[in-house]
């Protein structure tokens, strides 16, 4: 199964990078994981409303070419529905058996995603209320990825 993190920026702290580099390792012999980082529009305190829109849709259309027509697009949003682990194994085990070609789980940057990345997203998810940097998120959404496939594969790891 192919998995797919698209986040807007690019992780520059050395351990979040090790963290992921971990994560991946860990998921390569379960799947064909991925990340994918399109870059971070400028955005300076005080931007109107328009600016903020023009923004995310510019950051999501970079995103979205990264999409095929088959693919479980999932967006990471906070108004999302919030899963378990064991949920969202079940949810990740079903798409295989669906035969989808790819899941591909978007993170928004700072000012969140666009309307039309959550138009295409079949699901947003909640991992909180709180909210977290979203260099921070894809490492959590990493370990999450590997914690689901480890439930999937009945390996001890999720206890």
């Amino acid at each position: 199964m192919k998995i797919q993190i698209l986040a807007v920026g690019k992780i520059k702290e050395k351990w979040l990078l090790q963290g992921l580099a971990e994560y991946s390792k860990r998921l390569k012999s379960m799947a064909d994981f991925s990340i994918y980082e399109g870059a971070e529009e400028k955005a300076p305190e005080g931007l109107s409303l328009k600016s903020i829109e023009q923004i995310k849709a510019k950051e999501g259309q970079r995103l979205l070419k990264q999409v095929r027509k088959g693919d479980y697009n999932i967006a990471l949003d906070i108004q999302g529905k919030a899963l378990s682990s064991v949920e969202l194994a079940h949810l990740l085990e079903d798409l295989a058996i669906q035969g989808r070609p790819k899941t591909n789980f978007f993170i928004g940057g700072s000012l969140g995603l666009s309307s039309e990345v959550l138009d295409a997203c079949q699901i947003s998810l909640s991992f909180s209320k709180l909210t977290f940097p979203h260099q921070l998120i894809r490492l959590v959404l990493a370990e999450q990825i590997y914690r689901a496939f480890s439930i999937i594969n009945k390996l001890p790891y999720h206890k």
